[in-house]
């Protein structure tokens, strides 16, 4: 939540921040704006998109080799030009930009009122560069150390970078729970919320750690100390981001194209990991403590939103095909409500990012009281990554639509590689099973590639339902969290109200809001429940719902009962719901996509939540 962008170097400082700041712009969108040194300090700020601002600071004087950019997502006050970033200090000579938020904000800046400091904006990021040019004021110290002691009066999350007119060659960044990546060039340095923005400039970045503050300053080397004023050597690590997968590809929005890559992505994911022909599966993430996982009393899935939904299905993968009991939480709920954790507990955490605020204080409390914590996340170098003892690595690439798909998809392809694993090693798992898991799965890639022609109809069904106000879904099993992600995805980027329901629980209370306006989508790929899930249907029909059924076969009673139906490949029920998302996402799309909602970015969402 909020984009970071910052150069120093001998460019003009401006071309680079805003192209940083376009490709930032799904982490938030609520405003955006710059800060330049060249002389002096010059911040251009406003309401709105990367794009107004383009147009705000034209014919305005933008020259400078040192500056730094940032999109908002608000949390301390309202979208506006005044709460927009960078936030000066008094006197205007020092500005700061900064992705998190300060607990401790409003005793501070009644301290600093005391003080005789006044304030502008409603944000607690104007607090903390009023702190910072206090300090530096009444200890007479360089930026550096007026940020460093700032950070220890600080209670929060922040990645924050800072500026002074003073001492123009440099920039300072720091960072505590929020992510910060510096990246390393040729005489010139580059800072970013992640890695999106350096690629075309730097493969070469270091990854900042908690507590720890760096000073980019032209000329010289880069420094790196921690909170008590240690110095830290830099560990420069290689990116392996791809510079052409940051762009649309001739696709309208990324959304679609990323639907689109999930053959691909699946297909990475697996890559090295399966050799259905030799019967082989290996992760080499969590060989280290395969036998912790072997032990396991318990797994505990921790994640939120998508991520979350891809856990409920872990949950089935798991206790099917390993006999491991499985518990799914919400990572935000998980950390507050004290919960019992044993050592020979597996903490399993999933996040697109590697940086969900919530799932990262859930690992951490489990760290505390001794479980063995596995990641699942995507981005290489996340702090989940970094502070989880093991874990595995989705091969999903850049994902810069706001409403996750192909990281989804990629999860539960990660998720199926350890539940194989774990069932194997602990002898859950019948040999001729194992086989034959092994065997569908590796054809997992072209089925969704199949999947995927179904677009026309779901481009169909949304001229139909783009009016709708309201969606129902319902499945069973392995596929009642796809019923849950299908309403997500429509409600996060069309803005119709959707619920996902166990369609056993409709009769409980949803079915009283049926009738003839209302569309139901069912998911009827379950080949262990699939005469339950017909009469399921049968109840919305005699209701009148307009019924949407995705099924794998070709049933001519099903055809009579339901308005429109899409026909997926079959496959092992376990991997069923990497067919049977496809067509909820496509919907979802073309729903919105006709509504005329920025699909790519949705109203007041972010693409990575790293507040709470």
């Amino acid at each position: 939540m909020c984009g970071i962008v910052a150069y120093v170097g001998k460019k003009e400082a401006f071309p680079i921040l805003m192209k940083g700041l376009r490709r930032l712009e799904y982490r938030g969108y609520d405003s955006a704006g710059v800060a330049l040194l060249n002389g002096e300090l010059r911040v251009h700020k406003c309401k709105g998109r990367v794009d107004d601002l383009a147009l705000f600071t034209n014919g305005k004087n933008v020259s400078g080799a040192i500056g730094m950019g940032h999109t908002r997502w608000a949390t301390h006050g309202p979208p506006n030009d005044v709460n927009a970033h960078p936030h000066t200090s008094g006197d205007g000579r020092l500005c700061i930009i900064h992705n998190g938020i300060i607990e401790n904000y409003s005793s501070l800046k009644e301290e600093l009122s005391k003080r005789g400091h006044q304030f502008v904006s409603d944000t607690d990021t104007e607090v903390f560069i009023h702190l910072i040019e206090d300090i530096q004021k009444s200890e007479k110290v360089v930026l550096e150390e007026a940020v460093r002691l700032a950070m220890q009066s600080v209670v929060g999350a922040y990645a924050i970078v800072v500026a002074s007119q003073d001492e123009p060659d440099k920039l300072v960044a720091a960072r505590m729970s929020s992510p910060l990546v510096v990246g390393v060039g040729i005489d010139e340095f580059f800072l970013a919320s992640d890695a999106t923005p350096i690629v075309e400039h730097t493969r070469n970045v270091v990854y900042l750690n908690d507590e720890e503050i760096v000073v980019l300053e032209r000329g010289k080397d880069l420094v790196i100390r921690n909170i008590q004023n240690q110095e830290k050597a830099p560990y420069i690590e290689e990116l392996e981001i791809q510079l052409e997968k940051l762009e649309k590809a001739g696709y309208d929005h990324f959304m679609l194209k990323e639907i689109h890559e999930q053959p691909t992505s699946i297909q990475d994911s697996l890559r090295g990991r399966l050799d259905a022909g030799k019967g082989i599966i290996a992760l080499g993430g969590i060989r280290d403590f395969e036998q912790a996982l072997v032990n396991a009393k318990r797994i505990i899935i921790v994640a939120c939103g998508t991520s979350w939904h891809a856990g409920l299905v872990g949950e089935y993968l798991f206790e099917e095909i390993a006999r491991v009991p499985v518990e799914v939480e919400y990572a935000s709920e998980f950390r507050y409500r004290n919960p019992i954790i044993n050592e020979d507990d597996i903490i399993i955490a999933i996040s697109q990012s590697g940086e969900t605020a919530d799932t990262l204080a859930a690992i951490r409390l489990a760290k505390q009281k001794g479980a063995t914590i596995f990641g699942i996340c995507n981005v290489v170098g996340s702090s989940i990554s970094r502070e989880t003892h093991a874990g595995a690595y989705t091969h999903a690439g850049p994902e810069i639509g706001v409403a996750s798909t192909k990281a989804f998809t990629a999860q539960l392809t990660v998720l199926s590689l350890m539940a194989i694993t774990l069932g194997r090693k602990n002898g859950k798992l019948p040999e001729s099973r194992f086989r034959l898991l092994l065997s569908e799965l590796e054809l997992i890639p072209e089925k969704v590639k199949r999947a995927l022609e179904c677009e026309e109809q779901t481009k169909e069904l949304a001229e139909i339902f783009q009016f709708a106000t309201n969606f129902l879904y319902m499945a069973r099993g392995y596929n009642f969290p796809v019923a849950l992600e299908g309403a997500l995805k429509l409600k996060e980027i069309s803005y119709i109200h959707a619920e996902g329901y166990p369609a056993a629980e409709m009769k409980h209370g949803p079915i009283a809001l049926i009738d003839r306006q209302m569309p139901v989508v069912v998911v009827a790929t379950n080949e262990s429940a699939y005469e339950k899930i017909v009469s399921n249907v049968q109840e919305v029909k005699a209701r009148g719902g307009r019924l949407i059924v995705i099924t794998t076969r070709d049933d001519e009673d099903l055809r009579e009962l339901a308005d429109y139906v899409i026909q997926i490949p079959r496959t092992e029920e376990p991997f069923s719901p990497m067919l049977s998302v496809i067509p909820l996402q496509l919907l979802a799309y073309h729903i919105a996509n006709l509504r005329g909602a920025d699909v790519d970015k949705p109203r007041n969402l972010a693409k990575s939540v790293t507040v709470e």
